[in-house]
């Protein structure tokens, strides 16, 4: 047994000397190589069944957990890979079939007087040892009721309080959203918008379910959509869409573009539109976020305004001018003459469809027979190159189209721009070009000859808008090549990744804010701007709010663009840049972030040593001086990385409160360029992460998360958290680690460490914030108030979308979340549609 335990710590020294010795050339951590020494003589020694094994060994141990404790601080999660091994190295020494195989200076005792044979005591060193361990032991287990990675605190939810004193408890005092095209208010029991409204809060002033009782919410229904990743689309096949609630049915698409009407009591299936997009896989995403509706010119003052007071338990806020029919056997092929009110999906065949919201038949007077088809007048129409994820924003009679360019495809790609239609004829009205932001006159559709700007910055997320101020909010992202800052004019430069607004009139962009200057990092800005009214200072304040992938959460007069929390510059790194390319000598900052704090060598992280090693030989190997080091030749470490601290999934805001909540993400992502006479036989272009060609530029990029060989991200976790900030004082009241790693690890076992994900949350007026978006097959509810986890749930795939909540025709509160999955980050693909109501509390 003794043999074999050393033939085991000799087999796990090996790579400690060989990488030690690696990473000591590179300036890094001597311990790896000390450890794989001693290690290796101790594994010798016991080979040769010498006690001083137990003696060096027990200093190892003392060692080891003083330079892990000096390194990693009393917090299990850096601890367990520092000390695991060691610790378990020393409890099998200690075992009596090995212990007792030692030679060396013996006493011995009777072990009772009927004994005629000696009993071996072990000497002082086999205490030692087992003191070392123990001791080891403790201080490790001891860490786990250690909290040390979150923040504890709470928000100051009284506002709304205050506020109920002088309104009546059907109304709220905080500005929700715009009126819808009718005139009419989004009544409280719908959803109107992806945002809810075109404000983009993401709350329900909804109430029935609140912190009290959102323990009891129970499956009310579920049903799959039959719309599942199939072995020919690309791996970003994810299921996104956040539901609409209009009338009596639910609109929501999937990710091939479906467009479902669904019973809201029941979920059964009213209509189904099926635009037959065609599989393509030059395509990056294969999604669908949401779809938008126009409620039309037609009123229906009673009906609505029944539906606006539903806090009476028997109101009805489905109330509505549409009424949706079950249609039997509606095709693509189905048309109307005409339509009022609109329900409008954009396709990953770059199309535009307007449907019939009470049949799903396309509505013949808009477009061309229901349909725009958007790659008009673009400089290069690559199939699979252009297409919107997201849903367009509609702002009185007019809905504003953007969409998404292909990272790092082609330099030769088609525009950014973003265009306005007539959103009853489909005329265009305007388009806004980032690389040519002047000239706003609609381009003759039919004239080949007028093209818009080539690869132009892009908005491939959700918009907002402001109909009083007559603006809409478009987040910017970057040009392609993202990490080639060559090709961009100084319009591009001006307006990527930034805050735009736009006059919804003319297109002409009456302010901008930028967030990263000439920008390498495809930091695109990923979130729907939210818009609120903030009690500041300087008196309330037309505000929107918008996170970043770097962290900072930019809070600003949406009138004039002017920083409500303050913005400030700082001096960004300048080294490792390829001939011709610069880097900004600052870049801006928000007095609200939650940007980490840069990586050392100390936060590399790993299952054992041995992979924590590698992680560190890595990290000394790439080029990194922090927040925007600039992409290398050699390879850069981007942290945060492009996957963002905040992605599309963005916050959620308390209108009446002025607080949001959020989930930050923490992931390191690599950026590496390849000179193109390099390239070789190198596979490019399947998808945003790995090798991507930059066709007709002299790098492609090669770009992915930072990981260790076991596929874990090399820095150590929390990588997710949920927070909550309050947006008039820039103050984080908490943050703390969301999700467990027992869809992730091969092992289901329910150890939080914090996971990574993508998607959005929901705030109701019940104090409750509603998130699933980890890499973890749950649905949570958080109380908005601190952030304890109040109510978690299994699901049965991914829910990778931003869920949202309504009243059936009962007045039951009921939230609905989309679970079908995300490609890119791995977790449970399917076709879900989950409706939760409170269960009977009679029961």
């Amino acid at each position: 047994m003794e043999k074999f335990v050393a033939i085991i710590m000799a087999i796990f020294a090996a790579p400690l000397l060989i990488g030690g010795a690696y990473l000591l050339s590179l300036g890094g951590s001597p311990y790896y190589l000390i450890a794989g020494v001693i290690i290796l003589t101790t594994a010798f020694l016991l080979f040769k069944k010498h006690w001083s094994a137990y003696g060096l060994y027990a200093l190892f141990i003392v060692a080891t957990m003083a330079w892990a404790l000096w390194e990693s601080g009393f917090y299990w999660w850096a601890l367990a890979p520092r000390v695991g091994f060691p610790l378990i190295f020393g409890l099998l020494m200690l075992l009596p079939w090995v212990s007792n195989k030692m030679r060396g200076p013996k006493t011995h005792v009777a072990a009772n007087v009927a004994a005629t044979n000696n009993v071996k005591k072990s000497p002082l060193y086999y205490w030692g040892l087992l003191v070392s361990v123990a001791v080891g032991a403790l201080l490790s287990f001891g860490s786990l009721a250690n909290n040390a990675t979150d923040k504890l605190g709470e928000l100051d939810l009284t506002a709304a309080n205050d506020d109920e004193q002088n309104v009546s408890s059907d109304e709220t005092s905080a500005n929700l959203g715009d009126p819808l095209s009718n005139g009419q208010q989004t009544p409280d029991g719908e959803w109107s918008a992806y945002g809810r409204t075109d404000y983009g809060q993401r709350y329900s002033p909804l109430d029935k379910i609140n912190t009290d009782n959102v323990k009891d919410l129970e499956l009310a229904w579920q049903i799959q959509t039959g719309d599942v990743k199939g072995p020919n689309d690309v791996g970003e096949t994810t299921y996104q869409a956040t539901p609409l609630k209009i009338g009596n049915a639910l609109y929501l698409c999937t990710p091939h573009n479906w467009v479902l009407a669904l019973d809201a009591d029941s979920g059964e299936t009213l209509w189904k539109f099926d635009p037959q997009v065609e599989e393509n896989l030059q395509r990056q995403h294969q999604t669908c976020r949401g779809v938008s509706y126009y409620a039309g010119q037609a009123t229906s003052p009673d009906p609505i305004a029944s539906a606006a007071n539903n806090s009476a338990e028997n109101s009805n806020s489905t109330a509505s001018p549409v009424q949706v029919q079950k249609i039997a056997g509606n095709t693509f092929e189905n048309a109307s003459k005409q339509c009022d009110a609109k329900i409008f999906i954009p396709t990953s065949d770059a199309k535009l469809y307007a449907l019939d919201p009470n049949t799903g038949q396309r509505c013949q007077d808009f477009g061309d027979d229901g349909a725009l088809d958007l790659m008009h007048n673009m400089p290069f129409n690559q199939a699979g190159y252009y297409y919107s994820t997201s849903p367009p924003v509609i702002a009185g009679d007019t809905i504003i189209v953007a969409g998404a360019v292909n990272d790092n495809y082609d330099v030769n790609s088609p525009s950014g721009v973003i265009r306005a239609y007539d959103v009853n004829t489909g005329e265009l009205l305007w388009n806004w070009d980032s690389g040519d932001p002047d000239n706003t006159a609609p381009f003759d559709v039919n004239d080949p000859t007028q093209t818009y700007k080539t690869s132009s910055p892009n908005s491939w997320s959700v918009a907002t808008a402001d109909e009083e101020l007559g603006l809409a909010y478009f987040p910017m992202g970057n040009r392609t090549p993202d990490q080639l800052g060559s090709y961009r004019n100084a319009a591009e430069e001006k307006y990527a990744t930034s805050v735009v607004a736009l006059d919804i009139e003319t297109g002409e962009a009456r302010w901008v804010q930028q967030f990263v200057h000439h920008d390498l990092w495809d930091m695109d800005t990923p979130a729907q701007p939210t818009l609120l009214d903030l009690d500041t200072a300087d008196g309330v304040q037309p505000a929107l709010v918008v996170p970043t992938k770097q962290g900072d959460v930019y809070v600003l007069n949406r009138a004039t663009g002017e920083p409500i929390v303050p913005i400030k510059e700082r001096p960004a790194p300048q080294g490792y840049l390829i001939a011709g390319e610069h880097a900004a000598p600052t870049q801006p900052y928000s007095g609200l972030s939650f940007e980490p704090e840069p990586l050392t060598e100390k936060d590399m992280w790993g299952a054992s040593l041995v992979d924590q090693m590698m992680c560190r030989i890595e990290f000394n190997k790439l080029n990194y001086d922090g927040r925007y080091t600039p992409p290398s030749t050699n390879g850069s470490l981007v942290y945060p990385g492009n996957f963002g601290t905040f992605n599309w999934g963005g916050i959620a805001v308390d209108p009446e409160n002025g607080v949001m909540f959020g989930m930050p993400t923490y992931l390191a992502f690599t950026s590496k360029l390849i000179p193109r006479d390099t390239l070789g036989d190198a596979e490019t272009n399947k998808g945003e992460q790995g090798v991507n060609a930059n066709e007709g530029a002299d790098y492609a990029v090669e770009l992915g998360p930072f990981l260790s060989p076991l596929g874990v991200p090399c820095q150590q976790p929390p990588w997710g958290t949920i927070a909550g900030a309050d947006l008039t004082t820039g103050d984080i009241a908490y943050q703390r680690k969301n999700g467990t790693v027992q869809d992730l690890s091969p092992i289901p076992i329910k150890l939080e460490l914090g996971v990574p994900g993508i998607g959005g949350p929901i705030i109701t007026k019940g104090g409750v914030a509603f998130l699933s978006a980890a890499t973890e097959n749950n649905f949570r509810a958080y109380d908005l108030k601190n952030g304890d986890v109040l109510w978690n749930v299994r699901i049965p795939a991914g829910g990778q979308a931003t869920p949202m909540t309504y009243l059936n025709s009962k007045g039951e509160q009921m939230v609905v979340l989309v679970a079908g999955g995300h490609g890119s980050v791995g977790t449970t693909i399917g076709d879900y549609v989950l409706a939760y109501k409170l269960g009977d509390q009679d029961k």
